[in-house]
């Protein structure tokens, strides 16, 4: 993955390699477990978009540890782990999250916040509910329902910082004065919205906490990441979310409130797109999503509750079941193409045991009776559309224990190689369960 890097914006050449690990789908994909069995590889991990609905799970030596804001790589002794201004923080879910880490043993000394990142207030979670509550209750009325949000107040939040007036980051925990005329001024706005008065004095004190505990953290990391990649580190890039879930190419409306992608690294770590040598593409060998919004592939009945249980689809941060359905290469190849990516992640294979035929959507019935292999990125037409599936053998032996492609049953090999052909990106990495060592490395 080594390369030579593009100009920063010092105009000095960098030097180092920097990677990006992007899900391809609603989220969920396991991110979490790449990026920690990477981390190892690399000097520096960035997480650059979402805030604390986006969770990652890592499973070291039967030891299963859930992330929401810290980057995956903080469990990797020595990488320096990067909050970037992208993210929307909210200090409360960090300090808890830093807090069971510590009580774990994990070192957390080396996590940097940007001054930049913008930060989730409380009246943010009431604005998020409180929207949430009227889509539900107005859906006889209306084509759309709730979105399906996690109620953790992310797009209200990136909602104010493009509104400005009353947007609060981490530098402002540190200026007092500051921190409470943006407060009352955003509580003065809330108001109307929320039908009551925000308690500006409560909100001050609690944020006046926040940033004393994470002072010693909130540093300028635009600059850092720069000086990092120019002194030839290697520098990774942590998404959060999925692709299909990109405010501006996902199913829009039900979608996150950023750019999940390639594309978010620029705003969102302050680099050029130019920097990247590589693009991970992470997915799952099937798929899932939570909250509302269309999902071709859907699965109900017994078949989704056998996915459901064997990869513990239920969501890291909120605990909410997943919806899942077989594999769409559809959405895949879209998400390729959208990312840029150079190499393939299957996560969790070792679900789809057991399975005497794996169905895959290679194109789209859509409303109107034609027939497309491109992706539908709005959420009422993909909602029309039926899968075209595929049908493929599938394999009875279960492959936890396999460390080689060669190891694996033949009918599970040829599903990677139909992945690999149809999406148009070779594989890297296959994961075969839980655990970090149950991943096989391609070509290693």
């Amino acid at each position: 993955m080594a390369g030579t890097m593009g100009s920063s914006n010092s105009g000095h050449k960098t030097k180092g390699n920097a990677t990006a690990v992007i899900g391809m789908q609603w989220g969920d994909e396991g991110k979490g477990k790449l990026v920690d069995l990477l981390s190892a590889e690399h000097d520096v991990v960035v997480r650059y978009n979402g805030g604390a609905n986006a969770g990652h799970s890592v499973v070291i030596a039967g030891q299963r540890y859930a992330l929401h804001l810290i980057p995956a790589g903080i469990l990797s002794k020595g990488t320096l782990a990067v909050i970037g201004n992208g993210v929307v923080l909210d200090p409360d879910t960090l300090l808890k999250e830093l807090d069971t880490l510590q009580s774990r043993g994990v070192d957390t000394s080396n996590l940097v916040i940007s001054a930049n990142a913008h930060v989730v207030m409380p009246y943010h979670k009431d604005e998020d509910a409180a929207r949430e509550d009227t889509l539900k209750g107005g859906a006889g009325e209306s084509p759309l329902t709730e979105i399906g949000t996690t109620r953790r107040g992310i797009g209200p939040a990136y909602a104010d910082k493009v509104q400005r007036a009353a947007a609060v980051r981490a530098r402002d925990l540190l200026r007092p004065e500051l921190l409470r005329a943006r407060i009352a001024q955003a509580c003065r706005f809330k108001a109307p919205i929320l039908g009551k008065q925000p308690d500006v004095e409560a909100m001050v004190a609690t944020a006046t906490q926040w940033g004393q505990r994470l002072a010693p953290m909130i540093r300028e990391t635009t600059y850092l990441v720069h000086d990092q990649l120019r002194a030839g580190k290697r520098v990774m890039f942590e998404g959060a979310n999925g692709t299909l879930l990109d405010v501006d190419h996902g199913t829009f409306p039900y979608v996150t409130g950023s750019n999940t992608g390639t594309a978010g690294i620029a705003t969102g770590a302050g680099v050029p797109p130019t920097i990247l040598t590589s693009a991970i593409g992470v997915m799952k060998a099937y798929s899932s999503r939570v909250g509302s919004g269309p999902m071709p592939t859907e699965l109900s009945g017994d078949t989704a509750h056998r996915i459901r249980e064997r990869g513990r689809e239920y969501g890291t941060t909120t605990g909410r079941p997943r919806r899942v359905g077989w594999l769409d290469v559809v959405a895949l190849r879209y998400a390729a193409m959208l990312n840029g990516i150079t190499s393939l992640s299957v996560m969790l294979l070792d679900v789809l045991a057991g399975f005497d035929t794996i169905k895959v959507c290679t194109a789209y019935q859509l409303a109107d009776g034609s027939t497309t292999d491109r992706f539908v990125a709005d959420g009422p037409e993909l909602a029309g559309a039926k899968p075209v599936y595929t049908d493929l053998p599938g394999f009875m032996d279960e492959i936890g224990a396999a460390r080689s492609l060669a190891a694996l049953p033949k009918p599970a090999r040829a599903y990677l190689d139909f992945i690999q052909e149809k999406v148009g990106v070779s594989i890297g990495f296959v994961s075969i369960g839980p655990d970090r060592e149950q991943t096989i490395i391609v070509g290693a």
